[in-house]
């Protein structure tokens, strides 16, 4: 049994009214009954089929496929009066099928009962009204019935409730994922995200590796060397104040290259000064404009604000360095519990999802339980959106 809809939960489409759950359960009711005389007219008549081996698995499929059809009315019911809605696509076992329906059988015959129970009170509330009205019962006995009906009629209530709760789970555990497939699959999924947020930290340590080897460490024995040459040329002053500046300037280069090593690694402004400060930062150092929108009216967990920045960091750095864009803009956005985080570049488009920093991003933000999608159809633009939930 498995589902492939994308949609793992039975969730109601819109909160349905009382009217609609009331026509919904009346139809239960007679749906029951026909599933009822379903089984007992063609179990009856299969009954010897089933039975013998030879011809079990004929006489079975005669049945299911009632059962099925059923099934179906069962589930249209479901969705259209009490607006449930249930994976696509899928798969239910004829096992899971006929236990379902058998016990949906039973439970809306009850159910009928009980509705058929309070039908029959309210025709009794109506004459002993009409008694009232007309002076021919006492008080006392009046009150009497009254205490009686009361408590029936709770009764009754909470009996129809507990019966409108059970053929609800009855038909969540039937037509969608049960709870031991569910905790499957969200096991699955922290499984995945947790290999993707290793996959991520391996390659950003390789790649500031590849920074310091490649960057750094050449440029620091560059400056070795200046100062050497200046050191054995002190003879010559004007040579040696030459390579001095020089190396000056190597020095200073090295410092900014330092900083942006940094600032890859973790933004300290992010503890210092906030997540708008530290994007601004981001904004600073790109080589492209960048204008940012920053709507957050509160304070932020500090792995939301991480991995937004590193969202937006390295979608501005991508769309600098590979996608010919001239402009990007950022919005970040608050609401209803959810950082919406959207970074957009005009740039030529084409980005890989499956790239190294795409792919990190896309674990770094489902180790929040996020979602992040890219959008980049080839002449662009680009969008990259993330959304970090902030409970």
């Amino acid at each position: 049994m498995q589902g492939d809809s994308g949609e793992d939960d039975v969730t109601p489409i819109r909160p349905p009214s009382w009217p609609s759950r009331s026509i919904g359960t009346l139809l239960g009711c007679a749906t029951a009954l026909l599933g009822f005389l379903y089984f007992l007219a063609v179990g009856t008549a299969l009954g010897p089929f089933l039975l013998w081996p030879l011809t079990r698995a004929g006489a079975l499929d005669v049945l299911m496929a009632g059962v099925r059809r059923l099934a179906v009315l069962e589930r249209a019911r479901r969705s259209a009066f009490f607006g449930d809605r249930f994976p696509e696509h899928y798969d239910v076992s004829g096992q899971r099928l006929l236990r379902y329906l058998a016990v949906r059988s039973l439970a809306g015959l009850v159910c009928s009962v009980v509705v058929a129970l309070l039908a029959f009170g309210v025709v009794l509330a109506g004459v002993l009204m009409r008694g009232m009205l007309q002076g021919s019962l006492r008080w006392h006995d009046v009150t009497g019935q009254v205490v009686l009906g009361g408590v029936l009629l709770f009764l009754d209530l909470q009996g129809l409730h507990s019966l409108a709760e059970l053929d609800a789970r009855m038909a969540h555990e039937c037509f969608g994922p049960s709870e031991q497939e569910l905790l499957r699959q969200r096991v699955r999924e922290l499984a995945a995200s947790r290999a993707a947020v290793v996959r991520a930290v391996d390659a950003e340590r390789r790649r500031i590796e590849r920074d310091l080897h490649d960057g750094i460490q050449q440029r620091v024995v560059a400056l070795a060397m200046l100062l050497g040459r200046a050191r054995r040329g002190r003879g010559d002053t004007e040579r040696a104040g030459a390579l001095v500046r020089q190396a000056h300037q190597e020095a200073q280069d090295i410092l900014a290259e330092l900083r942006e090593v940094a600032w890859r690694v973790y933004p300290s402004a992010l503890d210092s000064l906030g997540l708008e400060e530290a994007l601004g930062g981001v904004s600073e150092r790109c080589a492209i404009p960048v204008r940012t929108e920053f709507e957050v009216g509160g304070d932020l967990p500090q792995p939301v604000e991480t991995a937004a920045y590193f969202v937006v960091s390295e979608a501005v750095t991508n769309a600098a360095k590979h996608s010919r864009a001239t402009a990007v803009s950022v919005r970040v956005v608050l609401r209803g519990g959810v950082l919406a985080v959207q970074v957009q570049d005009n740039g030529k488009g084409g980005a890989n999802p499956s790239g190294s920093g795409l792919s990190g991003l896309h674990g770094r933000v489902a180790a929040l339980d996020g979602i992040l999608r890219v959008d980049s159809p080839e002449g662009g633009p680009t969008t990259i959106t993330a959304e970090l939930p902030c409970a």
